[in-house]
């Protein structure tokens, strides 16, 4: 039996988990929440971060939603798997978190209109050396948010598979924070940790972050470990582990190279049709009613009544006699 306990040597490492500073103390009111920032982030690497990014902000901008994905990662993954060369050139988070440029000039069109990119590069890595000495350098992309949230109903944030100053960046900038973890147990080895990590960043920085969901990703059902890893993720987390699951699927693994989301490169396919699953079940926990989801609406009731219309009653034709009409 795989069993998950809470962290009780929340202190054994340091290193992994931010501590509060005296220029960096929990703001007493948090922004208003005019927009829902996404953190996708866990500390383990190869869980589906990335993918999870790209492809839910494209799900949720089919869905007719304005949506903003920021690539915290330097590895610019979600640059890439959305079409864009990496380009060191190019304004990008770092330029954002260094205060270089604002948001709205770093922003990238993508082939969805309702998508927007700001992109990454290898750049990034020298702001978690840059901004050390910098004053509330936890708040810097929270602060070049701001500005936009309204613009935008959902905001998603690929972070790097770390605890450094960059995911801590992206922590105090989030509502909810959606951690995606396969159905293996050496995934479940650090989700203690990473909700330790959590609560301190709750605590010393941002006091509104709540989380939105884990995600099971690369999920077989036919193995009795993910059935096994299932069972144990629901004991602990209760209503926060999402009911949509992301399956294996070649065409998710093949999108990226195309440099398109899933749904764009095979919309039939079961990767495609599960992330499509998982924004309308984030829409649905928030409350919020897509304009897609308004129009699916409005066409159900337009064939729900033309089902309904009575057809005058069939008479004969007027030459006919009653009894070849009958």
């Amino acid at each position: 039996m795989i069993t998950i306990h809470p962290s009780t040597k929340q202190d054994e490492n340091p290193e992994a988990e931010p501590t509060t500073t005296p220029e960096s103390k929990p703001e007493a009111t948090p922004s208003p929440t005019r927009s829902k920032v996404l953190a996708v982030v866990n500390q383990k690497g190869g869980v589906g971060k990335t993918t999870t990014a790209i492809n839910l902000a494209a799900a949720l901008a089919l869905e007719g939603l304005q949506t903003l994905l920021i690539d915290c990662d330097p590895q610019a993954n979600s640059t890439g798997g959305l079409g864009f060369p990496r380009d060191e050139s190019r304004q990008s988070t770092y330029d954002l978190l260094l205060g270089h440029v604002t948001l709205a000039e770093a922003l990238l069109s993508t082939e969805i209109p309702t998508l927007k990119l700001v992109p990454s590069s290898k750049n990034l890595i020298g702001a978690t050396i840059e901004l050390i000495s910098a004053d509330r350098r936890e708040y810097k992309l929270r602060e070049a948010i701001d500005p936009v949230r309204a613009d935008y109903p959902f905001i998603i944030l690929d972070c790097p598979p770390a605890l450094d100053l960059l995911t801590l960046n992206s922590l105090v900038a989030a509502d909810g924070l959606l951690v995606p973890m396969q159905a293996e147990y050496f995934a479940l080895e650090g989700i203690s940790e990473l909700m330790s990590t959590l609560d301190r960043v709750t605590q010393a920085f941002n006091p509104a972050l709540a989380l939105e969901g884990v995600l099971l990703t690369m999920y077989d059902d036919r193995t009795n470990l993910a059935l096994q890893v299932n069972e144990n993720l629901k004991a602990f987390f209760d209503d926060k582990l999402l009911k949509t699951t992301i399956p294996r699927n070649i065409r998710l693994a093949e999108a990226p190279s195309h440099g398109k989301p899933v749904a764009l490169y095979d919309p039939k396919s079961r990767g495609a049709e599960a992330y499509r699953e998982l924004a309308l079940e984030l829409l649905t926990r928030n409350n919020m009613e897509s304009p897609e989801a308004k129009r699916r609406k409005a066409a159900a009731a337009a064939a729900s009544s033309l089902k309904s219309f009575q057809q005058p009653e069939k008479k004969g034709r007027f030459w006919q006699s009653k009894k070849s009409s009958s």
